[in-house]
């Protein structure tokens, strides 16, 4: 007589397979990436002029300052439950389009598989546990041009989205973005629509490695392949360059993430637009050092007593830029100040030329 329990494996299922709304679909394309970017509560869409403009707004690329501009970055959540790495480069085509490709994981790593824990005797066998990792991917191809227009540029994101839960399930995905940049004196101005033709994940479900055999009975829990759909969401920035003294410099931008797909848990919840505004600070010396604010996740939360307060995100990093190496770190709360929970961030971005003949 065979029995077969399933532990971690059925909470992961059950939760993609009646999860299939479009709200909080491919969220781990909303955390961020560089450091830079993260201490700045990812306050960026207007200003990003690098190789990460590939993933807050690909017509950022067209003011890379160098043909080529690479980074990388590794970060880890929860105690080091969960990893987050990022890999990105973008070049010059020619004096006005530009080509970038980003690579991002988001995944937790040896989960205890428990599934075949108890042999077809019933005796329970901890060499039969095998492990497993749930992990989401996202590739990014972007291309950026300028326009006829002095100071407006654009840019595109084809984006191919994998999502695998060890041998159990799969999905893979497809969307486009669309960014825009416009330069007025000390002024910028952004906007990315990201999922613009909405995001579509097609999940399967290995019904033989979710089979649940417990006496004479069998239990399948995989549930039907399915669609899973991310909706258009609509990010706009705003940001202005200042002289604070001689060498000393500052940027600040704010932007406003606007979604539609229904009342969330930001600063102005609506029904289905909610919007989730965000603002960075950075400070620099002669382009050599830099020091860097932000302020994001904003909410209104209701105390036991019934009293309203207001809860935020704080975000501080510091960074140096030199010969083309710019080194970032960042000291970023994931989002509940009562637990103070942070974690440092760290990236590295490398921008060269072309050799001369």
């Amino acid at each position: 007589m065979r029995r077969r329990i399933l532990i971690p494996v059925l909470f992961l299922i059950t939760s993609f397979a009646y999860s299939q709304t479009a709200k909080y679909s491919n969220e781990f394309l909303s955390i961020g990436v560089g450091a830079r970017s993260l201490s700045m509560s990812n306050a960026t869409v207007a200003s990003t002029n690098d190789v990460t403009s590939g993933y807050f707004n690909p017509a950022g690329l067209n003011s890379l300052q160098t043909d080529f501009d690479a980074g990388i970055m590794h970060a880890e959540y929860f105690a080091g439950i969960a990893k987050y790495d990022y890999l990105a480069g973008a070049m010059a085509l020619d004096t006005s389009s530009y080509l970038g490709a980003t690579i991002i994981r988001f995944g937790v790593d040896d989960i205890p598989n428990t599934t075949d824990l108890i042999d077809s005797d019933g005796n329970i066998d901890y060499d039969r546990i095998t492990r497993f990792s749930a992990a989401d991917y996202a590739f990014l191809l972007s291309y950026a041009r300028k326009t006829n227009i002095p100071d407006l540029t654009y840019g595109v994101n084809a984006k191919i989205i994998y999502r695998n839960i060890g041998k159990f399930a799969n999905a893979w995905g497809f969307g486009l973005d669309l960014g825009l940049q416009y330069k007025l004196n000390n002024w910028k101005f952004g906007a990315m629509a990201r999922d613009i033709t909405t995001t579509f994940n097609a999940w399967s479900f290995n019904e033989d490695e979710l089979i649940i055999e417990v006496q004479d009975s069998v239990f399948n829990f995989a549930p039907d392949n399915s669609l899973e759909l991310t909706l258009p969401k609509l990010l706009l920035g705003v940001s202005r360059d200042f002289t604070i003294y001689n060498k000393f410099k500052a940027l600040a931008e704010i932007d406003l993430d606007f979604t539609f797909d229904g009342k969330r848990h930001v600063l102005v919840e609506g029904d289905p637009i909610s919007i989730d505004p965000h603002l960075g600070i950075e400070i620099n010396y002669n382009r050599l050092a830099f020091i860097r604010f932000g302020v994001g996740n904003i909410q209104r939360v209701v105390e036991f007593d019934n009293k309203e307060s207001m809860t935020y995100q704080p975000n501080f990093g510091i960074g140096i830029q030199f010969k083309g190496v710019s080194l970032d770190y960042a000291l970023t709360d994931i989002g509940d100040q009562s637990l103070a929970i942070y974690s440092n961030v760290f990236s590295i971005r490398y921008s060269f030329d072309r050799k001369s003949n």
